[in-house]
């Protein structure tokens, strides 16, 4: 019988190292890179270890490496020497059980067999979940590279947990798996949270594997289930039902997995089918709103985009809409609702509504939901948002006309997507007509608050809040004149994200695993700036002039050289900057005094959003 196995063994290793040659692979184990001494800055002693039977595919030694697939499945012929201390281990194992730990070496979460190959052979044959091992670990140099900056990311999640068995490969996962979890600290888990978590894992690693999914995409595809279903409404579900909603969230999964990102549309020009197959009835759009018209400007603006929808395209469009929803599970009510009275769209908009817009759109694939946010990675949800930066070039434009000391202050929001983009585009403006022009940077949604006061103490006139432009006649924002203020055409943004609905154009837009998002500004007529009387006429001729070349595409705010507040060149090229890296800019433009704040300095509010929509390296931590 042992002959037997080595057989079934040897024919399953065979067939790995023929895959891996048509994949253009080399066959065989994988090999430890260097030698130790010279790789990593220091070793560290693990005892023994349970370590994950999928993660042990390495050798210390060059000459095993030919004598197993990469799975570890024997390739040697069945009259080897080899063959024969194979299935006698086989033997000891069906009798007695195999006990002895291997050793081995860890490096980068590859674990490499320094003695015990066989027997890693045979227990993985008979679907060992871990084997045990006397492990030493190789501490890589710290650099850039972002396998390695996730690995000290695991090291931390390691000294928190003890396990092993999630291996993430991009910085800052570790961080978002915790806070799918709920944790917000480092403290060590209990053996109990640790044991739960296990079983959990375990269970979802048997639903992956039935659906013959590979190492890298479990951890991947775990990171995604947990955000979108939630890790306490998930933990003692059976690997069934996990499985058959795993199938739903895989185009989820896949925009993660092949870092396909979100597309951005940019122009509003989706032409009709050539064959139409639009909607006969009305379209159903619902609005789920985060607060109420009555005391929140933001909603108060999106319903009066809804109503302007059902006045322009009543004949097409009914609306429904949902105030104050302020949970998750309150999301989950509300979208439900809507789509039981026949919701064929669903707009939430607050991006803080994301996930639970994530979860409904999977569960509904027939209804196409939206969400008020940019950038974000979920196929199944469509994003949309006003591009902003064009008129705040404009309105640092008119600021830099009117101010005598070239002292400009601007007060910021949120560290998130687009925003950096609103900043430097104003000091771009600013610039352009006033050599001289400096824009000073304070936030409104910091712990210590004061922002729009510490300008003031500086003396400074001239302030941008709130997306309007005004001159200090006192000491407060209420002693301000409001000279200019970005609008935002909500009613003509929903008409056209309904009318691709209505019209059967919807699916053209599609592009494959890459999430969708809208991103129109004042050349799609979403956004525009008013301007006050109290303005210079010349200053008045100008916002128009530059609004007009805005518009025909005859000027763009970030063309050709752009410097950081270091003096570095950002972009250099005779050219617009592309959309998609000011869409997440992270520096500061060399015109700007001031910074982007530290996540712990950000109210709880603030934290929350920018956890969803924060620029890279801003996007939430656990607490020290």
């Amino acid at each position: 019988m042992p002959l037997e196995e080595y057989h079934k063994a040897m024919r399953q290793g065979l067939k790995e190292e023929k895959e891996a040659i048509a994949r253009g692979e080399e066959p065989g184990l994988r090999v430890l890179p260097e030698n130790p001494d010279t790789l990593a800055v220091r070793r560290e002693s693990l005892g023994v270890v349970e370590i994950p039977s999928e993660l042990i595919d390495g050798t210390c030694n060059d000459l095993r490496k030919n004598a197993f697939s990469r799975g570890f499945y024997p390739v040697l012929q069945e009259e080897s020497e080899f063959a024969h201390k194979w299935s006698n281990l086989c033997k000891a194992h069906l009798e007695e059980g195999i006990r002895d730990p291997i050793k081995a070496v860890e490096y980068l979460n590859h674990f490499y067999v320094v003695e015990g190959h066989k027997r890693v052979s045979v227990l993985k044959y008979f679907g060992a979940i871990s084997i045990p091992g006397v492990v030493t670990r190789l501490l890589p140099k710290p650099s850039d590279d972002p396998e390695v900056v996730a690995y000290y990311e695991f090291l931390d999640f390691y000294q928190m947990t003890g396990l092993n068995f999630v291996v993430f490969k991009r910085p800052g996962e570790y961080r978002e798996l915790l806070q799918a979890l709920g944790r917000t600290n480092r403290e060590a888990w209990s053996a109990e949270e640790i044991y739960a978590f296990r079983s959990f894992y375990y269970m979802f690693r048997d639903a992956c594997y039935r659906d013959n999914a590979d190492r890298r995409y479990i951890s991947v595809a775990l990171l995604v289930y947990l955000k979108i279903f939630g890790y306490q409404q998930s933990r003692n579900k059976l690997s069934s039902e996990i499985g058959k909603e795993l199938v739903k969230i895989r185009p989820e999964i896949l925009n993660r997995l092949e870092n396909a990102g979100a597309t951005l549309v940019l122009e509003d020009a989706v032409k009709k089918p050539l064959f139409s197959f639009s909607t006969t009835g009305k379209i159903c759009a619902a609005f789920i709103h985060g607060g109420s018209a009555a005391t929140s400007k933001w909603v108060y603006n999106h319903e009066y985009g809804r109503y302007l929808l059902d006045n322009t395209m009543g004949d097409q469009v009914r609306t429904l809409s949902y105030e104050n929803v302020l949970t998750d599970e309150q999301a989950d009510e509300a979208i439900e609702d809507a789509v039981k009275k026949g919701a064929d769209m669903i707009f939430t908009t607050t991006p803080k509504l994301l996930l639970p817009s994530v979860k409904a759109a999977v569960l509904h694939p027939d209804v196409k939901i939206l969400n008020c946010s940019l950038n974000t990675a979920y196929p199944s949800v469509r994003t949309y948002y006003p591009r902003l930066y064009d008129a705040k070039f404009i309105k640092g434009a008119i600021a830099g006309t009117l101010v005598q000391d070239g002292r400009i202050g601007y007060v910021a929001d949120y560290p998130t997507y687009g925003s950096i983009a609103g900043i430097n585009a104003f000091a771009q403006g600013a610039r352009m007509v006033n050599a001289n022009a400096r824009v000073y940077l304070e936030w409104a949604n910091l712990k210590e608050g004061g922002g729009v006061e510490r300008l003031h103490e500086k003396g400074i006139v001239y302030i941008d809040h709130l997306d309007r432009l005004a001159a200090n006649t006192g000491n407060d924002m209420h002693g301000m004149h409001n000279l200019a203020l970005i609008q935002c055409h909500w009613g003509r943004l929903y008409r056209s994200l309904v009318r691709r609905v209505v019209e059967g154009s919807w699916k053209q837009e599609e592009r494959g695993s890459s999430a969708i998002s809208y991103w129109w500004g004042m050349t799609q007529g979403i956004v525009g700036v008013l301007c006050s009387r109290r303005l210079p006429i010349g200053t008045r001729r100008l916002a128009s002039v530059l609004r007009d070349a805005i518009r025909e595409d005859r000027l763009d705010p970030f063309y050709g050289v752009l410097m950081d507040q270091q003096g570095r060149v950002i972009y250099g090229d005779d050219a617009p900057l592309p959309a998609d890296q000011i869409l997440s800019m992270n520096w500061l433009s060399a015109y700007v005094e001031g910074r982007i704040p530290a996540f712990d300095e950000l109210t709880p509010k603030a934290q929350e959003l920018v956890k969803l929509q924060g620029i890279q390296g801003l996007e939430g931590s656990v607490d020290p």
